[in-house]
């Protein structure tokens, strides 16, 4: 059993609140537009990191995250990656993939809009954490956590820090 904190759009932000959700993780994934590699060295610091870089993203973070992090959380298919559009909307940066090769969740940023729906077309979790950042038109900061224990995931919980 693995319990996932999900975040994105932290635009350079980290506060204690988001630390204490850290702490309570087991990984934490972080869908981009970081803003500064002290916000993932903190999070490292407590618990393992996957992580995308976003479009607001400079090349010293470019660098140490990927555009596309794909990989297996248990007997889970993740895809992860900053601008990726919605079901029956994905972005052209992934939509011929994720028809060929659908993943079991697809997570994306950039919108700062918190979304989780099920693509019944491909069969997948669609997850965007919306954003925890102070940077943005977002009225409320957010997060998600979730368990993924061998091919299931349950447990999902939307976590609200607050006014931006």
């Amino acid at each position: 059993m693995t319990k996932i904190l999900l975040l994105s759009d932290t635009h350079g932000h980290l506060d204690d609140t988001i630390l204490k959700y850290v702490a309570q993780a087991d990984e934490v994934w972080h869908a981009g537009d970081i803003g500064n590699l002290g916000v993932t060295d903190k999070i490292q610091e407590l618990k393992p990191l996957r992580g995308v870089h976003g479009n607001i993203d400079d090349h010293v973070i470019q660098k140490e995250f990927p555009e596309h992090n794909r990989f297996y959380c248990e007997e889970v298919d993740v895809w992860i990656t900053h601008i990726g559009g919605y079901p029956n909307r994905y972005d052209r940066r992934v939509k011929e993939e994720i028809k060929k090769r659908p993943p079991k969740i697809f997570i994306c940023g950039h919108s700062h809009i918190l979304k989780v729906m099920h693509d019944k077309k491909l069969n997948l979790l669609h997850m965007n954490p919306g954003a925890c950042g102070k940077y943005g038109f977002h009225q409320v900061r957010t997060m998600l956590r979730f368990v993924i224990d061998g091919d299931k995931i349950s447990d999902l919980e939307v976590i609200e820090l607050g006014k931006r």
